[in-house]
């Protein structure tokens, strides 16, 4: 899958370098993958939330951060549209970003 807005994903851990090598593991993962639907992604990833209009919750670095992008299964993309920790992630309405 290509990775759109990943300048937010690289932005973010210069400020929080303790979550760095979790958003390189799971970016070189999904840079590798071929996913064609809902069922790919909870194959590789079982504790990712789907949460309507194409969004996706990923838990990073134990649950302590979300990362929620949007699939485009049909083009092989997602697009980045959040990352922060669990509490800022409580404060957006996900589905709107």
């Amino acid at each position: 899958m290509r990775i759109r807005n990943k300048e937010l994903l690289d932005k973010y851990s210069v400020k929080h370098a303790n979550v760095r090598s979790a958003l390189q593991y799971w970016t070189g993962y999904v840079e590798e993958a071929v996913w064609k639907s809902h069922n790919d992604i909870k194959r590789d990833f079982p504790s990712v939330d789907y949460v309507g209009n194409g969004r996706y919750v990923f838990n990073i670095r134990g649950n302590n951060y979300r990362l929620v992008a949007i699939a485009v299964f049909i083009k092989g993309y997602l697009k980045i549209r959040f990352i922060g920790t669990h509490a800022e992630y409580d404060k957006i309405d996900c589905r709107t970003i």
